[in-house]
């Protein structure tokens, strides 16, 4: 793996890390019929959700109701110390994919068979609080000391140091220099057929 893609899948571990995701995976239920209870929640809190999933008449509420309770479970361990009342949380996401699809046959009339597909569907929830955190980086105070230490001599050097030559006479300095070569440069001799 190159540098770039395993600094960027680090990047992806690492944010991951915050998030609080559910998923269920090989759920027996069409991916069509799921979508339709997956889209009453999306961007909801999760206390309208819960309710819209426990008072829906569709199956596939059941599954995603037990999804979410796993979501806001994900979402305390990954916060402790902070209350799940407190911190206004929201269905952030939810989206169905397709899963594997059995095929099955079923006896019809004149020797045909009829096929039959049950199909499956993942399911990915997050979960996320609308309060935004603020997160600074710890900075060990031995580090800073030292950054301090080497930046000071060189910011001395930079006072003693002698002053550069603008560019531009730099440049006449050059174009002089080569005219003076090409003057004291001796002429080509070219031989001559006899």
């Amino acid at each position: 793996m190159g540098k770039r893609k395993r600094l960027s899948a680090e990047a992806r571990k690492e944010a991951l890390k915050l998030v609080a995701i559910a998923k269920l995976n090989d759920c027996p239920t069409s991916p069509r019929k799921m979508r339709i209870v997956a889209d009453t929640i999306r961007g909801e809190s999760i206390e309208r959700a819960l309710n819209n999933l426990a008072f829906s008449k569709k199956e596939a509420a059941r599954k995603l109701e037990k999804l979410l309770r796993s979501a806001i479970k994900n979402w305390e361990l990954k916060n402790e110390g902070e209350r799940v009342e407190s911190s206004d949380l929201y269905v952030k996401t939810v989206f169905v994919d397709e899963g594997v699809t059995l095929k099955r046959f079923q006896p019809a009339p004149m020797g045909r068979a009829y096929r039959i597909r049950k199909r499956s569907n993942h399911v990915t929830l997050v979960v996320d609080s609308r309060i935004e955190k603020v997160i600074q980086p710890f900075e060990p105070v031995e580090e800073v000391e030292a950054e301090v230490k080497t930046k000071a001599p060189a910011a001395e050097k930079k006072k003693t140091a002698k002053p550069k030559v603008a560019p531009k006479a730099a440049a006449k300095k050059e174009t002089k220099e080569k005219a003076e070569k090409k003057t004291t440069a001796k002429p080509k001799t070219t031989k001559t057929k006899k």
